[in-house]
Parts: structure tokens; sequence; C-alpha cells
């Protein structure tokens, strides 16, 4: 079955930097294409970012355009998002998505 672990989330400052992983089984993960979207209560997802199967191919949200970068590692199944620059309303639940499975998320919080 798919399964998906999102780690890396955590307390920044604002202009601070983190990196988000989701480790990927279950499915062919060289084969194809991933997101992260996000999640605050109250707020329904935000998608985030995509990554084409090779990572050729990235788009982003106009939120996150520029500070964000989506990368992946096929030999490692592993999916990344730097993010740089964090902002107060970056604050969410970051998750890793393959069509329409997400992993637990991991809590990403910016605040001084």
């Amino acid at each position: 079955q798919v399964q998906l672990v999102e780690s890396g989330g955590g307390l920044v400052q604002p202009g601070g930097s983190l990196r988000l992983s989701c480790l990927a089984s279950g499915f062919t993960f060289r084969a194809n294409g991933m997101s992260w979207v996000r999640h605050t209560p109250g707020k329904e997802f935000e998608w985030i970012s995509s990554i084409s199967s090779s990572g050729e191919t990235t788009t982003y949200a106009d939120s996150v355009k520029g500070r964000f970068t989506i990368s992946r590692d096929n030999a490692k199944n592993t999916l990344y998002l730097q993010m740089n620059s964090l902002k107060p309303e970056d604050t969410a639940v970051y998750y890793c998505r393959y069509l329409s499975n997400t992993g637990q998320g991991t809590q990403v919080t910016v605040s001084s």
C-alpha cells in the first residue's frame, strides 16, 4: 500500500529556512509526479508545488514562488521541499501527496 512519511518540520523564526522530506513507498516513485500541500485549521488544503516524475518540471503556487523549491531523489524514493524566507503565514501542516494519498504531515510554525 502507498505510504508517505513527512519529516523536517519545526519552529523557525520569520526569515528562516526549513527542508521538508517525504519518504515514499508502496508505488513506483520514480514514475510518478508528486506534490506538496499544506493545511491550516479552519482553512482548505492549499496546493504548494508539484514536480514531474523526472524532476525536470516544477510548478509553484504564487504564495511560495521564489521562496520554496521542490526536488526529488528517485534513487532514495524521497521528495523534498526547501523553504526559505519563511513567513508567519506559512505556518501549517505540510503534506506530500501522491494522487489522493498523503502522509501524516509535518508541522511548520513560523514565529518569533
